[in-house]
Parts: structure tokens; C-alpha cells; sequence
């Protein structure tokens, strides 16, 4: 990946121009992008594709055809997790497998749940660091009953919820007795529980969409500059003026703690929602072979009094590809223009 002098980097996935037999770079800057009154996504970029000799070789070794430019708001719409079905774990008597329906990740559970229950708390932090619309617990197959330790460490997978209501996590499960302990237990009752994964689908996409805007930055020194010129502009757009000194003051320290850390490239995501703000900022795991991962753990790196002093609530969440995404929620309530 190249380094861009302000410190940012972004893509807009197009494919390119063809005229007759030849194939064209594209220039693709467009403008504009919702406000927290409408749904919608919108990301900050301004992209050039280099020449290909087919639209399909954009897909693989995509960071190899970016370049970097400053960037301008433009009009996209988020890939989402990849839609796919592959078996992440195999316990003595379980198994876990994911797939994707509709920008929803569906966590299916074969066999018994208590063998593949740790398994499974891991993969729904992994799934809601990647953005989806919403998580689907799907127990149907489960084929004993649900030991009171599995449905315990399953209840709180609520925590995410109660701490950003705008990404549901839903559990499918057919066995009465399993839907009313986790909907009487107190963090449980944050999720959306239900007795077929069709349902538990419907449930999610139910959910008010939600006003995203994305950039990528370089780990670059100027990275938090950028990223507080991108959260001032976008708050801006969408009325929250009051709040964007703190906003920017947190995501700077998100944004500098990620740099330093991993020394990849960093998406940076800011997300409405019936009065609350969500800042994400994400690392793609160690820069160098053999460097450690980063750590989960926020507290003693020097920006938890930061981030705790100005957020109602904020934590870390794990990715696939061995990095972290860190984010801080803000109270941001809509502002009425004068």
C-alpha cells in the first residue's frame, strides 16, 4: 500500500472503462452523501483504477491498483462481509460455521453448544468488528439441551448490544426453555431472540438502517490530523457540531494508539444513530513479521482517561485478520438548525 502525504488512502470498487478492444483507467471523484435524516452510507474518496485488462482482476490483490489522493466525500455502498460458508470450528461434539445473507452474519451451531460456546463468543466480537447489519445465533441444530454455563456466556453477547444498540445480534433457537433464560437474564435481554434463523433475519434487517461514513488512512504521522478533519466535516454535515471537539479530540487518540501499534492501514468509520455517535477505528494486525499483536486491553495505554473522560462507553473487538478494532461511543444528539 502506498503512502499518501496526508496520510490517506481509500478505495471505490468500479470496474474499468472499455471502449472497442481497449480498457482505460477510470477517474471516478463524485460528491455528496446523506445526512442522519435519510439512510444511507457514504464513504470519503477519490479514486483512480489502473489499467486491467479484465473488470474481474480488480478483485484479487486489490492493494496493489490503489493510489493515493486527498479525499472528497462520494456516494458508495459498503461490500459488507463477504458472502460466504466455511466451518470456523469442530468441537468433540459441535461444530460452527458461518455464512452471510444479506449483509447478515449467520453463525450457525451443530451438535452441542456448551463444545464450541467459547468458539462462538469469539466469532460474534470478530463478525461486529467487520460491520455487518446485524450477528444471527443460529441454535437450530443444537442437539442437546443447552448447559447452563453455555447459555450464560451466550446471554452476554448482549453486552455489545446494550453498548451499541445499532448493530443487533439475534438468537434462532426452537427450544422454548433456551428463549426464556435469555430473555428474562440481564444482558440477554438485549437480544433479539426468536425461534427460526428465517425469523431471526427478518428481526435484523427489520432494524432502522444506520448513517455510516468510512475513510482509510496510512500509518502515517499525519493520520490524526486527517482524522479529525474528516470527523469535524462529517459532523458538520450531519448537525452535530456541539460534539465535534470531543469527537475529534477521541478519535485522534484512537487514531495515533492504532498507528503506532500495528503500523497498517487504518479505517476509521463514524456511525448515527437515534442520538448516539460511534467512532471505529480499525488496524489490519502487525505491520512486520513477528511483530506481537496488539493488545485488547485499553486500559494503561495512556488514552483510556482520554476516550473514558469524553464517551459514554467504549472497548475493542478482535478481527480475522489479527488485528483489533477500537471504538468509542459519544451521546450526539440531533441539533436543529437555526
Amino acid at each position: 500500500m502506498q503512502e499518501a502525504s496526508a496520510g490517506v488512502l481509500s478505495v471505490l470498487l468500479r470496474p474499468p472503462q472499455t471502449f472497442g478492444d481497449a480498457i482505460f483507467p477510470a477517474l471516478l471523484p463524485t460528491l455528496g452523501g446523506p445526512c442522519p435524516q435519510h439512510s444511507g452510507t457514504t464513504e470519503s474518496s477519490f479514486v483512480i483504477l489502473q489499467q486491467l485488462g479484465r473488470s474481474h482482476d480488480l478483485l484479487p490483490d486489490l492493494d496493489h491498483h490503489l493510489a493515493p489522493f486527498p479525499t472528497r466525500l462520494s456516494a458508495y455502498a459498503p461490500a459488507g462481509p463477504t458472502a460466504r460458508s466455511a466451518s470456523l470450528v469442530t468441537g468433540r461434539h459441535g461444530q460452527l460455521r458461518e455464512r452471510a445473507i444479506r449483509r447478515v452474519t449467520v453463525l450457525e451451531v451443530t451438535g452441542r453448544l456448551g463444545d464450541v460456546i467459547e468458539d462462538l463468543d469469539r466469532a460474534i466480537q470478530v463478525a461486529l468488528a467487520e460491520g455487518p447489519r446485524g450477528v444471527v445465533c443460529d441454535l437450530s441444530a443444537v442437539i442437546e439441551d443447552a448447559e447452563p454455563g453455555a447459555l450464560e456466556m451466550l446471554a452476554t453477547a448482549g453486552r455489545h448490544v446494550r453498548d451499541w444498540p445499532g448493530t443487533p445480534v439475534a438468537v434462532a433457537c426452537p427450544d422454548p426453555q433456551v428463549r426464556h433464560a435469555l430473555s428474562v437474564h440481564p444482558l440477554g435481554g438485549h437480544l433479539l431472540v426468536t425461534e427460526s434463523m428465517f425469523t431471526a433475519v427478518s428481526m435484523v434487517l427489520a432494524t432502522p438502517a444506520l448513517v455510516v461514513e468510512q475513510l482509510r488512512l496510512a500509518a502515517h504521522p499525519s493520520a490524526p490530523r486527517a482524522a479529525r478533519e474528516f470527523v469535524t466535516r462529517t459532523l458538520r454535515d450531519w448537525q452535530l457540531d456541539r460534539i465535534s471537539p470531543f469527537a475529534s479530540l477521541v478519535v485522534s487518540e484512537l487514531v495515533a494508539s492504532s498507528s503506532i501499534a500495528a503500523g497498517t492501514d487504518i479505517d476509521l468509520t463514524l456511525t448515527w444513530n437515534l442520538g448516539a455517535l460511534r467512532l471505529t477505528v480499525g488496524d489490519h494486525g502487525p505491520a512486520l513479521s513477528g511483530q506481537r499483536p496488539s493488545s485488547l486491553d485499553l486500559h494503561g495505554r495512556g488514552l483510556t482517561a482520554v476516550v473514558a473522560g469524553r464517551s459514554r462507553t467504549f472497548g475493542a473487538l478482535p478481527t480475522a485478520d489479527g488485528g483489533k478494532v477500537v471504538w468509542a461511543v459519544l451521546e450526539a444528539p440531533l441539533q436543529p438548525r437555526s
